[in-house]
């Protein structure tokens, strides 16, 4: 449902096969990867944990002497080797899936809306002509009132062909209107070569004419996809590290020729030295400049270091943006090296955050672990989009981006499993309630003792 509102104007009225729709939710499914496994772990973690302790099976496993540790090995080591299929699918795979994506989604973008005629409505789609129909059978084929305007014509002037009837044919790239019973009005310059203000008007009357229309141009075309391979989340680690140093490198360049492009308005010039003998004390400049200098000088002074100023300022202000860019786009590359690594630990971190809560809220099924699940998921989810947003932006340190909320949730992670292991009853109704009910009593005995 998210692919489909996010992508629904660039599908509609676009006349596309289903398969091409299939194909492009296909590779779009291998972005959701990165959500729906972690959510996937950690629901299904906290169901079954959930489901052994309504049953009272963790009880009959540490009875016999098995901790929770150990009960929850089996399914560590499972979750190991899908964190390590889960890196192999974010290196390998989901590269491939994005770059499969993004030339598909770039050909469906830039192909135009199906050719269709309304009634009443002059189409403008088919270049250099508009196509006006006064009403249209209801086999969609026969047409009446047909007027054409063709602007191909090199004068400017628009031949204009006007149908009683007609019935429109297409195929793969060509669309052809069968005309009857109608005229054709055309105006050109004089006879002469010369210039001659008075104009000749063509008028034809015809039983049946047909016209061509050429339309290729709505056929969806697909580009190459290598075109594309040198975006960000189309490369694996190998093309990440290697697109890292190139946009060093690019970035190392353009500041130290920035420098020297600035510093040249710094560089204090002695233009007698070595083409004098004359040997002359140096003259100390005590207080501002300007007063050592004549009153004449002053004023070009003045405007000498304004003008060279103003020229320091554009020529900043030119590179900034190409700087800030090229900034972003490295902090890009260094964000996307991160997230190859961090959905595997995001795997574990959530195993070790729904296992613990399930054995602890002991409850299986649909209901509770659900809420659960999607509360701690919503949090974690919440933590990474801000701060990979806050790493772009240049707010965190680009490896924080991915990283924040794997280091926020882990104290969490490691407080439910000490408190599973000591069955602790965190979230029990009961339990609370005594809490809470201890609390008022003891704060009723600390206000009778001082009265």
């Amino acid at each position: 449902m998210f692919f489909l509102f996010k992508y629904v104007d660039d599908l509609i009225g676009k006349g596309f096969e289903w398969y091409v729709i299939l194909e492009l939710m296909y590779y779009a499914s291998a972005a959701n990867v990165s959500m729906a496994l972690p959510l996937s772990i950690l629901l299904s973690s906290i169901m079954t944990f959930g489901t052994l302790g309504e049953n009272y099976e963790l009880v009959a496993i540490k009875s016999a002497g098995v901790s929770l540790q150990k009960a929850m090995m089996p399914l560590l080591v499972l979750i190991v080797f899908i964190a390590i299929g889960s890196f192999l699918f974010s290196d390998v795979m989901l590269p491939k899936a994005n770059l499969k994506f993004g030339s598909l989604l770039w050909d469906i973008r830039n192909k135009k809306l199906s050719f269709l005629i309304k009634e009443g409505v002059f189409n403008n789609s088919i270049p250099g002509y508009s196509i006006r129909v006064d009403k249209k059978g209801d086999d969609g084929v026969t047409l009446e009132g047909v007027m054409i305007y063709d602007h191909t014509s090199n004068n400017g002037i628009a031949k204009i062909i006007i149908a009683k009837e007609g019935r429109m044919a297409k195929d793969e790239k060509n669309l052809l209107l069968k005309l009857k019973n109608g005229v054709r009005y055309e105006e050109s310059s004089g006879e002469n070569s010369s210039y001659n203000p008075r104009q000749q008007f063509t008028r034809m009357r015809f039983k049946e004419t047909d016209q061509k229309f050429d339309i290729s141009s709505f056929e969806m075309n697909r580009t190459d996809e290598q075109g594309f391979r040198n975006n960000t989340q189309m490369l694996n680690l190998k093309g990440l590290v290697k697109k890292q140093d190139s946009l060093t490198k690019e970035l190392d360049s353009i500041n130290k020729f920035a420098g020297m492009t600035v510093s040249s308005y710094f560089k204090q010039n002695n233009y007698v030295k070595g083409y004098s003998k004359v040997n002359v004390a140096e003259k100390k400049i005590t207080g501002p400049v300007l007063s050592a200098l004549p009153v004449d000088d002053k004023l070009r002074a003045i405007q000498s270091g304004l003008d060279q100023a103003n020229s320091v300022k554009q020529t900043v202000s030119g590179r900034l943006t190409d700087h800030d860019d090229r900034v972003r786009s490295l902090i890009k590359v260094e964000i996307e090296y991160q997230k190859k690594f961090t959905l595997a630990v995001s795997c574990l971190l959530l195993f070790f955050i729904g296992a613990p809560l399930g054995a602890i809220i002991r409850k299986g099924g649909l209901g509770l672990p659900v809420v659960m699940a999607i509360v701690f998921f919503l949090i974690y989810h919440i933590i990474a989009t801000v701060a990979e947003k806050s790493a772009i932006t240049g707010s965190l340190a680009p490896f924080f981006g991915p990283w924040l909320a794997i280091i926020i949730l882990s104290p969490v992670g490691a407080f439910l499993t000490y408190k599973a292991t000591v069955d602790s009853a965190l979230f029990d109704v009961t339990a609370l309630k005594q809490l809470i009910v201890g609390l008022f009593k003891r704060k009723k005995e600390q206000v009778e003792k001082k009265a």
